[in-house]
C-alpha cells in the first residue's frame, strides 16, 4: 500500500496580482509527487482557510509580493487555529524583508522562503516537516 501524497494549498492572499512564483512552486511540488491545489489570485484569509479545510491539506503555502504579509499570513494561521486546524503547516514566500521573518515565525508561519530559494529546498523542507514523500 502506498502512502498518501502530501497535499499542498498554494494561495495568493490579498490584492497582489503577480503569481508567477506561486505557479512555479506549485508546478515543482506537483513534479515532486505532491497533490497541489492553487487558489488563484486575490484570496482573503477566510477563503484560504476554507479551501484548506475543504481540500484536507497538509500544507498551506502563501505567496505575497504586495507588502501585506504581516497582516495576511498571520490571519491565515489564526483562521486555521480557530477551525481546530492548527496542525496544518503554513509556509510563506515572496518579497519578505529579513526583519519581518522572526515576527512572522512567532505568529505561526513555520518557514519563509524568499527569492532565490531553490524549489528543491522547498520540496525537501516540506517532506522533512510532514514526514513523508
Amino acid at each position: 500500500m502506498s502512502e498518501k501524497p502530501i497535499r499542498v494549498l498554494v494561495a495568493k492572499p490579498g490584492l497582489d496580482g503577480h503569481d508567477r512564483g506561486a505557479k512555479v512552486i506549485a508546478q515543482a511540488l506537483r513534479d515532486a509527487g505532491m497533490e497541489v491545489i492553487y487558489t488563484g489570485l486575490r484570496q482573503t484569509p477566510d477563503q484560504i482557510v476554507g479551501a484548506a479545510l475543504q481540500e484536507d491539506v497538509d500544507v498551506v503555502a502563501l505567496s505575497c509580493l504586495s507588502g501585506a504579509h504581516m497582516y495576511l499570513f498571520p490571519a491565515v494561521v489564526e483562521g486555521l487555529r480557530k477551525q481546530n486546524a492548527g496542525d496544518i503547516l503554513v509556509l510563506g514566500g515572496g518579497i519578505i524583508p529579513d526583519e519581518d521573518i522572526p515576527e512572522l515565525k512567532e505568529k505561526g508561519i513555520v518557514e519563509i522562503f524568499t527569492p532565490g530559494t531553490s524549489t528543491t529546498e522547498v520540496i525537501n523542507y516540506i517532506r522533512q516537516k510532514i514526514g513523508r514523500s
